[in-house]
């Protein structure tokens, strides 16, 4: 249950400050955080990640649908299983996509505000739904290295004892 509360934590969260941006803020109103390497910026995409796949609404609404229907799923049996890293990263992505999906099922947009410049590259703008994906990911992918990493040696263990 407590990992069904932390995806509801991110997309309150997402929401509340996707709600602030898009009622306080014009549509392309930019106000500097740190300089002009961290700006609040009101943006809405129509795409996928970095404006990918623009107006594939219906495609992203199906997707999302089958990708959360999974997680659940999944966060179900990780989280009877004892896996709390895999259940923590699995929480994050479902209420970042909760939230994506919202905004595309509402409006068929999704409200980015965070804007970061590196120099002279600007990384594409983002909001909190997506910062819990990507750290969600992220933690999948550590999750899966140490997994094989604690594996490793009940492998040579049991190879050891099969070969005498």
């Amino acid at each position: 249950m407590v990992y069904f509360v932390i995806a509801l934590i991110v997309f309150l969260l997402d929401q509340g400050v996707k709600y602030l941006i898009a009622t306080q803020l014009e549509l392309g109103e930019q106000i500097p955080v740190i300089g002009q390497f961290f700006v609040i910026t009101s943006h809405r995409n129509q795409g996928a990640a970095f404006g990918i796949l623009e107006g594939q609404r219906w495609f992203f609404i199906v997707i999302t649908i089958v990708v959360v229907i999974a997680i659940v799923w999944y966060l179900r049996k990780t989280s009877r299983n004892g896996q709390k890293l895999l259940s923590v990263a699995l929480s994050l992505v479902l209420g970042g996509a909760v939230g994506n999906f919202l905004d595309r099922a509402v409006s068929g947009k999704v409200v980015d505000f965070a804007q970061f410049t590196f120099g002279t590259y600007v990384f594409p703008i983002f909001n909190i739904a997506d910062s819990a994906i990507v750290i969600g990911v992220a933690l999948i992918i550590l999750d899966t290295l140490l997994d094989s990493r604690r594996q490793q040696p009940e492998q040579v263990k049991e190879s050891e004892e099969r070969n005498g």
